[in-house]
């Protein structure tokens, strides 16, 4: 059974930065697409931030951090970077890395094994 494991929250500024990531365990970590997604206060969803394909060819972001978010990933390490520049208060949230297993090279923007997430809380 595969595991995940966020890391890199925290507080920061308004235009500020950081950067999560997802330690990945449990199984083959190059025949999984993985994701980002966020859980913002009070809401009972959660919305796809990106996402990045087995071999990490191919990546798909959400509009709102197209621009200033970039997903990365390295195989030989089971590891998934989310770096998080020009922060606004709307990205406040607990950010979730997603798994999904895929037969195929693609970006997929849903997950069906998930981390504990981590916090994310940008002050204005």
């Amino acid at each position: 059974q595969v595991q995940l494991e966020e890391s890199g929250g925290g507080l920061a500024q308004a235009g500020g930065s950081l950067r999560l990531s997802c330690t990945v365990s449990g199984d083959t970590f190059s025949m999984y697409a993985v994701g980002w997604f966020r859980q913002p206060p009070g809401s009972p969803t959660r919305e796809f931030v990106a996402t990045v394909s087995r071999s990490g060819s191919a990546t798909k972001y959400a509009d709102y951090v197209t621009g200033r978010f970039t997903l990365s990933r390295d195989n030989s390490k089971s590891m998934v970077y989310l770096q998080m520049n020009n922060l606004i208060s709307a990205d406040t949230a607990v950010y979730y890395c997603g798994a999904r297993r895929t037969v195929i090279d693609v970006v997929v923007p849903a997950s069906n094994v998930w981390g504990p997430g981590t916090q994310v809380t940008v002050s204005s």
